[in-house]
């Protein structure tokens, strides 16, 4: 609804009324604020990501804020570790104020360092397009806007290209959306950890309003779709 529409309607409502209709905007302006709000308070250090174990692979998804994309893959069987971070820009501009402004090609990502033996590039994929996020929207995810919540999937090598362009096709095919999938499909330049205050950031600050209004339904959605993907 337009700005001058909103005030029309809003006079003509009761004070009841408009005092439910400011609340839920004031609900929903700090709500979108709130991920700005705690980068004014983090510090500057980086995070320094857990050597790989032997026999892991890792694999960079993006999908929105990584705040509920890495709470949401930490659950799962077969992850050793999730890193919140940058993908798709230069190592200069990957710092969280900067990729804030949609200038930098940066993406939020997760980096997932799993064990192909305990889950596949497609349970992976599964969970991905299925829970963490909507694929089919173009440059945000829900109340975050910008090419740096876009959709995509960074591959590190052929199999990973191969596995991603297969899983999207069959969703088409499918017809599993009603929209188009817009995720991009593109080889992985470089990842770079966001800062230290980022990581972990949903199991630290459960109960903080961003999380609780985005990210805790999708691990609610993880546990009632693919229970057994979960670690014990």
């Amino acid at each position: 609804m337009h700005p001058p529409a909103l005030v029309e309607r809003i006079k003509r409502m009761s004070t009841k009324q408009t005092s439910l209709v400011l609340t839920a905007a004031a609900a929903v302006a700090l709500i979108a604020f709130g991920r700005h709000a705690v980068a004014l308070a983090g510090g500057d250090s980086m995070a320094t990501p857990a050597p790989v174990p032997k026999g892991s692979e890792q694999l960079v998804l993006a999908g929105g804020c990584f705040w509920g994309m890495e709470a949401v893959f930490e659950q799962l069987k077969g992850v050793s570790s999730v890193v919140a971070g940058f993908s798709g820009g230069a190592a200069t501009t990957a710092h969280y104020e900067m990729v804030s402004t949609g200038d930098t090609g940066h993406a939020e990502s997760v980096q997932i360092t799993f064990d192909p033996k305990q889950i596949s590039l497609e349970q992976l994929f599964d969970v991905y397009f299925l829970v963490a996020h909507d694929p089919t929207e173009l440059n945000y995810q829900g109340p975050d806007q910008g090419t740096q919540y876009r959709s995509a999937i960074f591959y590190a090598d052929d199999a990973q290209e191969k596995a991603a362009l297969a899983y999207i096709k069959r969703l088409e095919d499918a017809k599993t959306f009603s929209q188009p999938i817009v995720t991009q499909v593109v080889p992985l330049k470089g990842f770079y950890p966001a800062e230290q205050y980022h990581q972990h950031f949903v199991q630290l600050h459960p109960d903080y309003p961003y999380v609780v209004f985005n990210d805790l339904p999708k691990l609610k959605h993880l546990r009632a779709q693919y229970p057994q993907l979960i670690k014990s």
